[in-house]
């Protein structure tokens, strides 16, 4: 029980999820799965498919498309969503730099979760078009 708290915890800190209500972040929750993934793994490739939302607990990892270094994740970030959302295949790689311990949220529990809560998509629509807007307004800025 405690272990469903922190879960749902650390869902809800998630800002793609933070509008979510307690019951959405329920669900996703009980779809996610910690996953700890050795040093040097591949967690996702690049140009592959996406198979699950990863919300990084420990570890770090490196960002790399097209084999050039973009950035370093660490606990709280978070990478996968954008395949997770649409199902196309990953615009970067994602590496473990150490061993790595992550949530995962399975691409088919996600795509669940929104077929059966309307209102949850709709939430989700609303947080990628802020995050459209702010992106836009750095780009012209």
């Amino acid at each position: 029980m405690a272990r469903d708290r922190d879960t749902e915890a650390q869902i809800a800190e998630v800002d793609l999820f933070r509008g979510l209500s307690k019951g959405q972040v329920k669900r996703l929750a009980g779809a996610a799965k910690e996953v700890t993934h050795p040093a040097g793994k591949a967690v996702s490739t690049e140009g592959l498919g996406g198979l699950a939302f990863h919300y990084i607990l420990e570890g770090t990892a490196t960002v790399t498309k097209d084999g050039r270094e973009l950035r370093t994740l660490g606990p709280g970030d978070y990478f996968g969503e954008i395949s997770m959302i649409d199902g196309r295949p990953r615009s970067a790689t994602v590496s473990a730099v150490d061993t790595m311990k992550v949530l995962a949220i399975p691409h088919q529990d996600f795509e669940a979760v929104i077929d059966n809560d309307p209102d949850f998509a709709r939430q989700l629509l609303k947080t990628l078009c802020a995050r459209l807007r702010e992106a836009e307004a750095r780009s012209t800025a």
